[in-house]
């Protein structure tokens, strides 16, 4: 109960301490569960194609590189899945209880994605995570 109570007397705070949280786990598991070096390389090759596509008017050329740039676009969403999978229950249940306690902080959620974006764009500066 002192762990309630106190988020109560502190909602802001504990709400922006629990997004810190769960945010820098969330970030951790992106990067250990993810190939981080396969994955600059294709945000690397990306960009490349978007350079590519801005000085180019060959119809047949654009669309050899937007169908490569579908697919890196996959490959890049299909190794996001594996981390998103190792935290969906927990994150999940944790809201649940979260809608609970901050009963008396309306729209709770927006906070905790001002928070969340915030300390997200920190993290993966700081942990170097693609």
């Amino acid at each position: 109960m002192a762990i309630i109570e106190l988020i109560n007397s502190y909602p802001l705070y504990s709400l922006a301490g629990i997004s810190a949280g769960v945010t820098l786990v969330s970030t951790l598991a992106q990067k250990y569960l993810t190939d981080q070096e396969h994955l600059k390389h294709l945000k690397k090759r990306q960009k490349e194609i978007q350079k590519e596509l801005k000085g180019n008017k060959d119809g047949d050329l654009i669309k050899e590189l937007n169908a490569e740039l579908m697919k890196l676009t996959g490959i890049m969403f299909k190794s996001s899945m594996k981390p998103m999978f190792a935290t969906i229950i927990p994150f999940l249940l944790l809201f649940y209880w979260l809608k609970g306690v901050y009963v008396d902080l309306p729209h709770w959620i927006w906070y905790y994605l001002g928070f969340s974006i915030l300390s997200s764009t920190i993290y993966r500066k700081l942990l170097k995570v693609h």
